[in-house]
């Protein structure tokens, strides 16, 4: 093997090997949820005049829109309220099941029907940020984003380890009990229905076209998932199958890292070539505008020292258009990944632009270095657990505790059987 080709197959090892990135999918999957769905509950109660029937942006002229552009939303199926209020239920449903990590991959498909049907009724809505989930949104769907801190990967261990504590009768049969315990029940009927309601659709010439080859093609990818799991979990076809999931994964990966790259190198280049941009005067504007100034007090403050905003423009410029360039320098990058995400909490606070910056600093997460992401994982375990043991626990029933395996032995009965021992031994009979 010559010294060109040792790269070539430890790189094509290392891509189809593996699912690169577990945590930085996963805090991505996390961010973009949490951000859509702390949205849709911020704007609950307006939602009717920023999606719904009451807006000014009415049903028919959004279908106008649509016809031109093609743009997918299932609230261009009725201009019905009930079925406005079914869709906006189900979007902030998915946002939260895939922010915890159930059903990742059916909920990242959920999760992105809700994303695109919100956001492409109402295209004139938005701070920035929602183009961001949009991206991020069709981009997850890709991704094995639920590997690490999901309920699918508790799920996962809890199965692994009651694998290993599957029970060998005598004769070679295994224990049937053990290993129903750990078959999957929820999987099979969500994609049954989830099936049903595609057939539905594609029935009542809802869908067609490329997105009507998509819906059906990951439906049928699921299943095929699915099924081959639970027959041949260790057969060549699941390795076939790990190989394109691992070559997916990291192609959508690669999707998120070369987009937020582009954010901010278009970003850049575009205020370079803007006059307020080039003399150092472009943060002033923003802080004496009332509809960005949530603290009057703190932009009266910002604003009077020039020098410093002079800076923080020149600075910004120069972060945006030098760090997709910093990524072969992993040190430089993480210096510049700060700067990054602590310039978007100031934009969150003294803006008062939230979600844009909650988005921007979920698509940034995918370059966070894994140490990073472990330790802040750590941390919030240490956190979860100081918040548990302060919760008081009910007391276990005797149901319970059977169902959990034999009762273990009290210092009562070992006391009482080491009495027992004592008297056979000196010849004792109570």
């Amino acid at each position: 093997m010559t010294r060109i080709e040792r790269p070539l197959v430890r790189g094509v090892n290392k891509v189809t090997g593996a699912a690169l990135g577990p945590y930085q999918t996963a805090v991505v999957r996390i961010g973009s949820a949490a951000t859509w769905l702390f949205f849709l509950l911020r704007e609950f109660p307006h939602r009717h005049e920023m999606y719904g029937p009451d807006g000014p942006w009415d049903w028919d002229m959004a279908r106008q829109l649509i016809s031109g552009n093609h743009a997918f939303t299932v609230l261009m199926w009725s201009d019905g309220r009930l079925w406005f209020e079914v869709v906006y239920a189900l979007a902030m449903l998915s946002s939260a099941l895939l922010m915890l990590g159930w059903r990742t991959r059916t909920m990242s498909v959920l999760f992105m029907i809700g994303v695109l049907s919100l956001q492409n009724r109402s295209i004139f809505i938005g701070d920035g940020g929602d183009n961001v989930i949009h991206l991020m949104a069709t981009y997850l769907v890709l991704t094995r984003c639920g590997q690490v801190w999901s309920l699918d990967a508790r799920r996962a261990a809890r199965a692994r380890a009651e694998a290993d504590r599957t029970v060998v009768q005598a004769d070679g049969q295994v224990d049937g009990q053990a290993v129903g315990r750990g078959v999957d029940r929820v999987g099979p009927v969500l994609w049954w229905v989830l099936g049903l309601a595609l057939s539905v659709v594609t029935f009542m010439g809802e869908l067609s076209g490329g997105w009507l080859l998509i819906f059906w093609g990951l439906w049928l990818a699921h299943g095929l998932w699915g099924a081959v799991g639970r027959r041949a979990p260790h057969g060549e076809l699941r390795k076939l199958l790990d190989v394109l999931a691992n070559i997916v994964h990291n192609a959508g990966l690669l999707l998120i890292m070369v987009e937020a790259c582009l954010i901010y190198a278009t970003a850049g280049w575009y205020k370079i070539q803007g006059s307020r941009w080039q003399d150092g005067t472009a943060v002033y504007y923003p802080l004496n505008l009332d509809y960005f100034s949530p603290w009057p007090a703190l932009s009266d403050l910002l604003s009077s020292h020039g020098v410093m905003l002079m800076l923080v423009t020149y600075g910004t410029v120069a972060v945006q258009v030098a760090f997709p360039f910093t990524l072969i320098n992993r040190r430089v990058k993480n210096v510049l990944l700060a700067a990054m995400i602590f310039e978007h909490a100031v934009i969150a606070v003294v803006l008062g632009l939230p979600f844009f910056s909650l988005a921007m600093i979920a698509a940034d997460a995918v370059f966070l270095p894994t140490s990073f992401l472990l330790r802040l994982g750590g941390w919030a375990a240490r956190a979860r657990g100081a918040v548990v043991s302060r919760v008081p626990r009910s007391r276990p029933t005797l149901a319970r505790l059977t169902r959990r395996g034999p009762l273990p032995r009290t210092p009562t009965d070992a006391q009482r059987d080491g009495k027992a021992a004592e008297h056979a031994r000196v010849g004792f009979t109570p």
